[in-house]
Formats: structure tokens, sequence, C-alpha cells
């Protein structure tokens, strides 16, 4: 099994892809990652891959689905809790007034008092707190330990419990237990 997920690496994506791996066992998968998820759906259809993961949350995934109907299936889904979140600041900043954050993590906590920043990934929102591009920002709570003298936790927000669909070239049989009916 190949499975194409979002990147870079360090993503809540490939953690999970990783962790699928393991709990189904399956030690010969690989995981490669991708910038874009047309792109990982692109190399699905060619057969580059034999799966993609895909978060339910990701802004992108009703369009993945609806784009490559009748040639992606979902053959699986789990829900997963991503990395322990966090808000996070500078520590030189007593004040943030901006924050830095995935879009799909907008609603994690209040944020009214600040400007927000949209950023592609977290791990995106981590290397500009780490970079000191970003006043504060959501992202993982471990980037905190990367560089406990210039950054401090505002908030702990822990795990986000996501539901996450595999998807393959070819669709289930009609006789398995994930349809709820053979009518498809």
């Amino acid at each position: 099994m190949r499975i194409a997920t979002l990147g870079p690496s360090g993503s809540n994506h490939e953690m999970i892809a990783k962790r699928y791996l393991k709990v189904r066992r399956l030690n010969e998968g690989s995981v490669a990652l991708f910038t874009q998820f047309e792109d990982a759906f692109q190399a699905l259809v060619t057969g580059q891959v034999s799966h993609v993961l895909q978060c339910t949350a990701h802004a992108t995934h009703s369009d993945c689905v609806g784009r490559y109907m009748h040639r992606a299936y979902p053959v699986d889904t789990f829900i997963a809790g991503s990395k322990p979140l966090a808000l996070i600041a500078q520590r030189a900043i007593t004040h943030p007034t901006q924050v830095a954050l995935q879009p799909a993590t907008r609603y994690y906590t209040d944020l009214t008092k600040y400007q927000i920043i949209d950023v592609s990934t977290i791990v995106a929102v981590a290397e500009g707190l780490l970079t000191r591009r970003f006043e504060a920002g959501i992202c993982a709570e471990e980037v905190i330990a990367q560089a406990p003298e210039q950054l401090r936790l505002i908030q702990s927000l822990g795990p986000a419990l996501d539901t996450w669909v595999m998807f393959a070239r070819q669709p289930l049989p009609r006789s398995s237990p994930l349809l709820l009916n053979a009518e498809y």
C-alpha cells in the first residue's frame, strides 16, 4: 500500500497515514507527501499511488470528492486525533494582536481579539513562529519545546478529533459492511 496524503513532513496527515499503516499492520506500506490534494488524487488515478488519505475537515475535501467521483472511491473511514494543538505566542510580545492559523483551526478557541492570518498548514504556522514571522499561532503544542526561550503557551487546545477517509481506484464490494446499502 502506497498512501498519498498532504505534507509537509511533520503534518497531521503524515502522522495519521503512518499510524494507519502501523495499526493495520501494513509493514510494507509507505507514505508519499504532496503539497496539494489535487496532485495526490491525480497520482491515485494514474496509478502512482494505491490510496489517498484525506481529513474531511480539509478545505478541499468536498471538491476532491466531486472532482474524482467514479475515479477515486472511499474504501475506509475512521476517527483519529491530531497532535495536541495550542495557541502559542512569542515571549517577547505581551499582547499579540495577530494569530496565524490553518483555516480548519479557526474556531478551536475564541480569537475575536486577534487579526487572523491564514496559513496553508499548521506546520507552516510552527515554522513562522520559530522564525518570528508570526506574533502568535495555532499549531502543534510540541513546537514550544523547540524554542522554549522564545515561545510561550497561551492556551492548550488538545488534539482535534477528525474523520478521515481513505480513497482507492476500485470501489468497495457491495457486500462490504462499510456500505449503508448496496445501491450506489
